[in-house]
């Protein structure tokens, strides 16, 4: 699956134009390199989104196969929460 699609669907960013342009700008990785959109995702991926307010580490535990987002109640069977910091506004 993309990565533009895996940030959509695992509700990591909530539209895909979103999650699309955080790639492109270079705040999105994928096992510490820079992701472009299309980047193919795959289980045991590590996946980081350094983005203007915070920084998450996410694992990729299970690729979604749904054309739709998966249910709230079911994430955590696809994605695991490494890690998620709150920037300082004075970082910016």
């Amino acid at each position: 699956m993309r990565l533009d699609k895996f940030l959509k669907v695992t509700m990591l960013i909530r539209r895909r134009s979103v999650a699309n342009e955080a790639a492109d700008e270079g705040f999105v990785y994928v096992n510490g390199r820079k992701a472009k959109p299309s980047t193919k995702i795959k289980e045991g991926d590590l996946v980081t989104l350094d983005m203007w307010n915070y920084k998450k580490e996410i694992k990729v535990l299970k690729v979604p196969v749904t054309k739709g987002s998966i249910p709230k109640k079911d994430i955590d069977e696809y994605i695991e929460v490494l890690s998620y910091e709150v920037k300082n506004v004075d970082d910016f």
